[in-house]
């Protein structure tokens, strides 16, 4: 589905934590670079290649990531590492901060992509943050309301890069 949309890609990232297994090793790492006070790596990714290739074609990735704060050592892995890495790629991500124990209104605790604003798919989660399936969806009344959410949750949010200000290299408060 990557490959095949043609202008926009968009993600809802709703968990504090994604059991990934082959972020497992980059995870360990960061811990022990944060300890060490290395930097954070700058090399791109497959998926930084793909969004750059992507993007000078002039199609649009966005993402919006529901982050609970104090923020969990893996969203800071994934901000630290990952995202500053994507979004210098051409990802247009975007950070929608809550406090412990609240929600934002109108935004689902739910994890999907959405190609082109009709083709949806659906993250489905484990508690402990693994992929058990996805969902390809073509209900349309589904369709329509993951276009609803993906507006509320951009109009809500803030870039990335402003968000990342406020903390250090690791994502530790200033």
């Amino acid at each position: 589905m990557f490959d095949g949309f043609r202008y926009t890609v968009f993600r809802l990232e709703t968990l504090q934590h994604y059991a990934a297994e082959y972020e497992g090793e980059a995870f360990q790492r960061f811990v022990a670079s944060e300890r060490d006070g290395a930097p954070p790596p700058l090399s791109d990714t497959d998926w930084g290649a793909k969004v750059r290739a992507a993007t000078a074609r002039g199609r649009r990735f966005n993402r919006v990531h529901v982050v609970t704060e104090p923020l969990s050592d893996y969203v800071r892995f994934e901000c630290s590492w990952g995202y500053r890495r994507n979004s210098a790629a051409g990802e247009d991500i975007r950070i929608l901060p809550v406090k412990q124990g609240d929600w934002p209104e109108g935004i689902p605790a739910l994890d999907y992509w959405l190609f082109d604003s009709h083709k949806l798919l659906l993250m489905n989660y484990a508690d402990d943050g693994s992929l058990i399936s996805t969902e390809l969806v073509d209900d349309p009344d589904t369709i329509v309301r993951a276009n609803v959410w993906r507006d509320r949750a951009m109009h809500l949010s803030i870039p990335f890069i402003d968000y990342a200000a406020q903390f250090d290299d690791y994502m530790r408060p200033r």
